[in-house]
């Protein structure tokens, strides 16, 4: 059973880390689609923190023997969700730099071309001349 002074240390520690994800996204430094899922995490703990006996229920109707073992599974799915939408995301962006890479080499490849033709038409006006 978790004290009353263990509840608020761990509200308070939860308040102070979704403040720093709000302050986070407030300064670009973090995206918001990225921070969603911390924020729902923290307010699922912030819950089961003020209220320690829905653990106990939740945990029973899961099937799972000791609140503490749905605590450790919870953080592991949640750790696969962090770890499957990363990587989603990450492909995503290579994707993204691949596609750029191949317009800025079709770019510098016209760019070279043209070039070319700008020098061959002064050459053939320094010959006219």
């Amino acid at each position: 059973m978790m004290t009353v002074r263990l509840q608020v240390v761990i509200a308070a520690a939860i308040l102070v880390v979704l403040a720093t994800l709000v302050n986070m996204i407030r300064r670009k430094s973090l995206e918001l689609k990225y921070a969603l899922p911390w924020m729902l995490v923290m307010a699922v703990l912030f819950v089961f923190a003020c209220a320690p006996q829905l653990l106990n229920v939740v945990s029973q109707f899961l099937g799972i023997y000791a609140p503490v073992n749905m605590i450790f599974f919870l953080g592991f799915c949640f750790s696969l969700l962090i770890i499957f939408s990363l990587t989603v995301a990450l492909s995503r962006l290579s994707n993204s730099v691949r596609t750029l890479d191949q317009i800025v080499a079709l770019n510098e490849k016209r760019l070279e071309e043209l070039e070319q033709k700008l020098e061959k038409e002064r050459k053939k006006q320094e010959t006219e001349e």
